[in-house]
């Protein structure tokens, strides 16, 4: 009995993170630039009864890349396939899933900028001429064969659209630049999955959720189901101060930095006075790798104010002093 309801639990939840993401671009919170070029883009298509043009989605990741892909499918009526360039290493693995298209359907290909190079080469001639040259052979006795392909739109993402060479990059019709949200959309984002959720939030509490989620809606919802947790847990209404209770727990402070972020901020601040401090020493004194604070915690940090990256080092600035509670040094 107890395993048929876990069971119902397990798929309950499962239901309630499909739930979150929309279906359209009615739905769709924020972006608002974005979702008027791709609504125009989407509408002239269905219009000239023609496949849209192939569309890049650029942006740090959380954004909703993903969710627009989606969107884009369910707007054009027609099946989505998925699949991300780290599984795409050989030109046959990309001939194969292009050769398994149906007319009209919409591949999406996340992080597109790590497929190997190989199946780059085929992607510029599939996505122009809609065929691919299959290599049969070996040797001199090799032979190209020309494959046909059913018209299809490509939905490529990527977090670092400078890694994709140009002649890739030319082929997209439309390059969509997705932007980090302001904290008025991030309430719109954890005001509507909290009705989703079935989880009643003040609107003190959607706020005090929405100021810690770093500008990216993934880590709203994050933040907003581990509230959930805490308020079911301890029976507490969804107010600011069990937001703030949860979120303590947690280690999410009131600017949205976690364990990890304020360890990085205070080394630079206390072990090497404010910086400059290179990104290798700095790794070693928090005891993370150097990729892991260079993706995942600098980028935060630099663009809320509180560190800058200079030539020498990594540089606490007078915020990150402030936040950290040391008085920053005197200039002389």
């Amino acid at each position: 009995m107890s395993g048929e309801l876990s069971a119902q639990a397990s798929a309950s939840e499962q239901g309630y993170e499909g739930a979150l993401r929309p279906t359209s671009l009615a739905e769709f919170v924020g972006q608002s630039k974005v979702r008027r070029q791709l609504g125009l883009l989407l509408d002239a298509a269905t219009m000239r009864r023609h496949t849209p043009d192939h569309i890049l989605l650029a942006g740090p990741p959380g954004l909703g890349k993903t969710t627009l892909s989606m969107i884009v499918a369910s707007e054009l009526d027609k099946p989505l396939h998925q699949t991300s360039g780290p599984a795409i290493q050989h030109a046959g693995d990309l001939a194969a899933v292009l050769s398994a298209l149906t007319p009209g359907e919409v591949l999406f290909i996340d992080e597109i900028h790590r497929m190997a190079r190989s199946a780059e080469e085929m992607l510029y001639l599939a996505m122009e001429d809609f065929k691919v040259d299959i290599m049969v052979g070996k040797g001199a006795g090799a032979t190209s064969v020309p494959l046909e392909l059913s018209p299809f739109t490509l939905v490529g993402a990527t977090t670092r659209a400078g890694l994709l060479p140009n002649p890739l990059r030319d082929r997209f019709g439309f390059t969509a630049h997705l932007e980090f949200y302001s904290d008025d959309e991030l309430s719109q984002v954890v005001s509507r999955a909290s009705g989703l959720i079935e989880f009643s939030l003040s609107e003190s509490g959607v706020d005090e959720i929405a100021r810690r989620s770093r500008g990216t809606p993934r880590i709203a919802n994050r933040l907003l189901r581990r509230v959930r947790d805490y308020g079911l847990v301890h029976d507490l209404p969804g107010d600011a101060s069990t937001v703030q209770a949860a979120l303590a727990l947690y280690d999410v402070d009131d600017h949205g930095l976690d364990r990890l972020d304020r360890e990085v901020l205070r080394a630079v601040v206390e072990r090497f006075n404010g910086g400059p401090v290179g990104l290798s020493t700095l790794a070693v004194s928090v005891g993370e790798e150097s990729e892991t604070i260079e993706a995942v915690v600098e980028p935060f940090l630099v663009r809320t104010g509180l560190l800058s990256r200079t030539p020498r080092g990594r540089v606490a600035t007078r915020l990150g002093w402030e936040h950290v509670g040391v008085e920053p040094p005197t200039a002389p």
